[in-house]
């Protein structure tokens, strides 16, 4: 059957929003997240592809033989995503009053990751830039033990490094204090253009993690009383904590990108079942308890980049 006049056309003005849409969405999703320009971020994501994987069975195997923890025993069965190991990471990562231990910290964000990539296709592309960064600071932990040959191969992570304790003194990416140090020595910071250092790469990581510490705030909270009890949704309180945080250091572009990209975010239910809670009560008591393993964290990493006028690394 043949079309009627103006189908067509309407069919056509369809499928060219969907296919701006699409555009929109690859240009945001490939690399331009965490602020800097599409080429140099392109850069750095062809450069880390191939050893995301490799360097993520380090991390893995490099606590093997430890007992875990009981948080870790508490996992939810069936899901990538683990809330106790993400307690644990945040703790560990804290352990010292005035610092913050990197390994630790890193594997708050492999976990993380996991948990953006739970969410859909949308979310878990987002995790492709945040991998390729705690990619680069793994691989300055490596190029300052072994100098700047070194291979990126699994059984050449530093052992120091790799150890979840981060105690010994001598490791210059043991700690974030200890990085800066190291990297205003060496003068891999820049204070004017971008770099590849590791002090800008975590301001980077720094600020997603207030974007992430902001919106499971959000989806923690319950209908205050008097209200029709309505919980707004999770697209919604994700837009919200953006436009508080990372939103403030994108382009307009960058912004609408995004707000289009968290509409395809999953219903409450769904976080109900990836934390293996049964109603909004129990996964306020337990977002709550990530939210202030989280801030202390994330305080604690805002007033050392601050101490050392970091904060507005290019």
């Amino acid at each position: 059957m043949q079309p009627r006049p103006g189908e067509e056309s309407e069919d056509m003005g369809v499928k060219s929003k969907a296919a701006a849409a699409i555009v929109i969405l690859l240009l945001f999703l490939g690399c331009l997240w965490l602020q800097g320009g599409l080429d140099y971020h392109w850069d750095s994501c062809l450069k880390s592809y191939n050893q995301v994987n490799s360097l993520n069975q380090l991390t893995n195997r490099s606590g093997a033989g430890e007992a875990e923890s009981p948080l870790r025993q508490e996992g939810c069965p069936g899901q990538t995503f683990q809330v106790s190991a993400l307690l644990s990471h945040l703790q560990d990562a804290s352990a010292s009053r005035s610092d913050i231990m990197l390994q630790p910290y890193l594997s708050s964000w492999d976990e993380l990751v996991r948990f953006m990539e739970a969410l859909g296709p949308m979310v878990g592309l987002i995790s492709n830039e945040i991998e390729t960064k705690t990619t680069l600071i793994r691989q300055l932990a490596l190029a300052a033990e072994e100098g700047p040959e070194a291979e990126l191969r699994p059984d050449k992570l530093p052992a120091r490094f790799a150890s979840t304790s981060g105690a010994d003194d001598r490791s210059a990416y043991r700690s974030v204090r200890s990085m800066i140090q190291a990297e205003l020595l060496s003068g891999l910071v820049d204070f004017q253009q971008t770099s590849d250092s590791g002090c800008r790469t975590l301001l980077r990581l720094h600020r997603a993690l207030d974007w992430l510490r902001l919106f499971l705030e959000k989806l923690a909270e319950t209908p205050a009383s008097g209200t029709s009890g309505r919980l707004r949704s999770p697209s919604e309180l994700c837009r919200e904590a953006y436009q508080s945080t990372l939103a403030h250091h994108h382009t307009w572009f960058v912004r609408r990108a995004a707000e289009l990209a968290f509409i395809a975010l999953p219903e409450r239910g769904f976080f109900y079942r990836l934390v293996c809670v049964q109603n909004q009560e129990e996964l306020s008591r337990l977002l709550l308890r990530v939210v202030a393993a989280i801030t202390q964290v994330y305080d604690r990493t805002q007033g050392i980049l601050g101490d050392n006028l970091m904060l507005d690394l290019p």
